[in-house]
């Protein structure tokens, strides 16, 4: 399981600390680090635990190409979630969305800019480009004023709607 060396790396714990402190072996862990051994999901949550982390399970988000005039755009089966520090980062669009002004800096923190955001990726962007910078119920607030054309608003309504009936 590359996820927990990665992640063990990253926190800048050795093997030997990690496994002392997880109940297990230094060999054990580097077996599971290089994909010998699988942990069970218990034991993975268990030593993920010790480095501050949590086993999640999160749904998949899956798109359909919906026709825009002669175009189509990207609509999630369900509303993307991102974690706070992405939806509230300091963000510059990658030249596909942002081809007139690819200097520009969006403060995602700030209403207006995230609006700008989610207006060029809801147009524009790519599924990619809405599970990296659309979240959902951010998406919910929004939505009564995002300027956007009536064709992709009529396609992406349904989601914002149950996702409203959901909050409720």
């Amino acid at each position: 399981m590359e996820l927990l060396g990665r992640i063990r790396r990253a926190t800048g714990a050795s093997q030997q600390w990690l496994a002392e402190r997880a109940g297990t072996s230094r060999t054990t862990l580097s077996a599971y680090e290089h994909g010998a051994k699988s942990p069970t999901v218990e034991t993975a949550g268990r030593i993920l635990a010790v480095l501050g982390y949590e086993v999640t399970a999160a749904p998949i988000v899956t798109f359909a190409s919906i026709p825009v005039g002669n175009r189509t755009v990207p609509v999630p089966d369900r509303l993307p979630r991102l974690d706070l520090d992405r939806a509230f980062a300091t963000v510059s669009l990658p030249l596909h969305l942002n081809w007139s002004n690819p200097d520009r800096i969006y403060h995602l923190d700030q209403r207006r800019d995230r609006a700008l955001v989610y207006e060029t990726v809801l147009i524009e962007g790519t599924a990619e480009d809405v599970l990296g910078y659309v979240d959902g119920a951010l998406l919910i607030d929004l939505w009564p004023t995002l300027v956007i054309p009536s064709e992709v608003r009529t396609a992406w309504a349904p989601l914002v709607e149950n996702g409203l009936r959901q909050a409720a």
